[in-house]
């Protein structure tokens, strides 16, 4: 089978040919307190599918703070490293949920862990990740980088970097990156572009500096939007919609 790739049309329509979104676990709540809500994850999933619809390659890292925290845990007593481990299998269980919402409509799907669960899911190989994009697939990398001390955002500048993507979509609760918290402080100010090293010394809390130095190390640009507005995700990868850009 031929690999299925954007035409020259789609090229020439939109700015992304491979795009990674990031999401975090807190997103898939929705209104609740803990685990998943069914409601938000297909509706994550419905602007997912737009976006392969438009014929963008697109992988997924999705975090794992509605199920499991290894920081908050670990700074409770609990050994850090077998904390993020459990994390880490928060995220799997995620991956898994998403896929499976995903496949149920019609969307090709692939889990791909790094940290090896063959009875479930494809263990990380670069190569295998990129022919499934390039087939159309939605590839969902779990389990972070498989180690501890290292954030899923961190996870997802790494695989964004080996999968060569053009763009790091960061889906978050607020439509932009602001000098501070817009729910607690409402004179917070928002910012429609902002440099790797604006997040950096002015701790912005776009993504951990790890994921900031990766992203800006092999110039990926992050941006950041509202996930929780419906087709959000369909709208920057066209430049459209509120969302800020994070370059050089």
């Amino acid at each position: 089978m031929s690999a299925k790739t954007p035409d020259d049309k789609v090229q020439a329509a939109y700015p992304y040919k491979r795009v990674m979104l990031k999401l975090s676990g807190e997103v898939l709540m929705g209104g609740k307190e803990f685990g998943l809500d069914s409601d938000t994850m297909k509706r994550v999933a419905e602007d997912i599918k737009e976006v392969v619809d438009l014929g963008l390659e697109v992988c997924v890292v999705v975090g794992g703070g509605n199920i499991f925290r290894g920081v908050s845990v670990a700074s409770q007593g609990m050994d850090r490293t077998a904390a993020d481990y459990m994390g880490m299998l928060g995220v799997v269980m995620n991956a898994l949920a998403l896929q499976n919402v995903l496949e149920n409509m019609g969307v090709d799907t692939r889990v791909q862990s790094a940290i090896r669960m063959d009875s479930i899911c494809e263990p990380y190989i670069r190569r295998r990740a990129v022919r499934h994009m390039e087939k159309g697939r939605v590839v969902i990398f779990a389990a972070g980088t498989g180690n501890p001390y290292f954030t899923t955002d961190t996870g997802a500048a790494l695989r964004a970097s080996e999968m060569d993507c053009d763009v790091i979509l960061k889906g978050t609760k607020v439509d932009g990156v602001y000098s501070d918290d817009p729910k607690k402080n409402p004179d917070a100010e928002r910012y429609d572009r902002v440099t790797y090293m604006d997040v950096l010394t002015k701790d912005l809390k776009v993504m951990d500096a790890t994921a900031i130095s990766l992203a800006r190390d092999n110039n990926i640009p992050i941006v950041v939007f509202s996930i929780l507005e419906k087709g959000g995700f369909g709208q920057v990868v066209q430049n459209k919609g509120n969302y800020t850009i994070v370059t050089n």
